[in-house]
């Protein structure tokens, strides 16, 4: 698994502890002595970052930043392990929130709250119709129905079975309904596909 990025700006006495130990370490840290120098080195892809300054001071001139991204260290010093432990779950939720969302021609399906999203709308998804959603993105080419029974119920190829069908149309009736989206699942000869 690749290592984290933990930005601590303008907090020198907390860079220079987790740089004694930073051998034992499950994060990268990397210290910046302003907000200027932040912004102006920052990476692009920091959404899996945590960012740490001084107690009771935030960096507000970043817009991409994301709020859940920072720790609030308000009662520092802390024990050393307590310090670790509270950045690793930290991390753990950073990572564990990014992951469960997936964009989908233009929609954020959230696995965690199993919500299917689109400019403020949002709609409460099945288990399975999630599944159905998830497969047929994961493919790149035009599914059969066949594929579909076996792969998310499990049914063999031979069953005859309205199981496919009858998901996919409420599912489609669903998304139509909410979102005004009669196109999102389409299907033709050879089967199902997301459009």
């Amino acid at each position: 698994m690749i290592k984290q990025n933990i930005f601590i700006i303008n907090f020198n006495s907390l860079y220079e502890i987790l740089d004694e130990i930073k051998e034992n370490l499950s994060f990268n840290i990397i210290r910046y002595h302003n907000e200027e120098e932040f912004i102006k080195n920052c990476p692009l892809d920091i959404k899996y970052s945590l960012f740490i300054t001084k107690p009771k001071q935030k960096l507000l001139s970043n817009k991409k930043l994301n709020e859940k991204n920072f720790l609030n260290l308000d009662n520092f010093p802390f024990k050393l392990y307590k310090l670790v432990e509270l950045i690793n779950i930290h991390l753990i939720k950073i990572r564990f929130n990014y992951q469960s969302k997936i964009n989908i021609k233009g929609y954020e399906l959230n696995l965690n709250s199993k919500f299917f999203s689109k400019d403020n709308l949002s709609l409460k998804l099945t288990e399975k119709e999630i599944e159905v959603i998830l497969y047929l993105n994961e493919t790149s080419t035009k599914n059969e129905v066949l594929d579909l029974q076996k792969k998310i119920w499990g049914y063999s190829s031979e069953m005859e079975t309205h199981t496919v069908e009858t998901h996919i149309y409420r599912l489609r009736k669903k998304i139509g309904n909410k979102f005004g989206d009669d196109n999102f699942i389409l299907s033709n000869q050879n089967g199902y596909f997301i459009h």
